[in-house]
């Protein structure tokens, strides 16, 4: 499935959905972090959209599909 073109703000909201919590800001960039699985996602948080290699890492390191995050959007 292809990725859908997104920012990290939604990134964000649609990994907040999902269990992360906001452990950290730094500079531009949000550190999220998921209590349950222990997992760490660092995300860019710019008005523009991301990369898809750096959305797809993203997703890689939350251990979320491309399906499952669509239908967070």
């Amino acid at each position: 499935m292809k990725l859908p073109r997104v920012s990290g703000k939604h990134t964000v909201e649609a990994l907040l959905r999902v269990g992360f919590v906001i452990h950290r800001v730094r500079d531009s960039h949000y550190i999220l972090k998921n209590a349950a699985t222990g997992r760490r996602v660092t995300v860019p948080y710019h008005h523009r959209e991301l990369a898809l290699k750096t959305l797809s890492y993203i997703l890689k390191q939350a251990g979320i599909s491309p399906e499952e995050f669509s239908n967070l959007l």
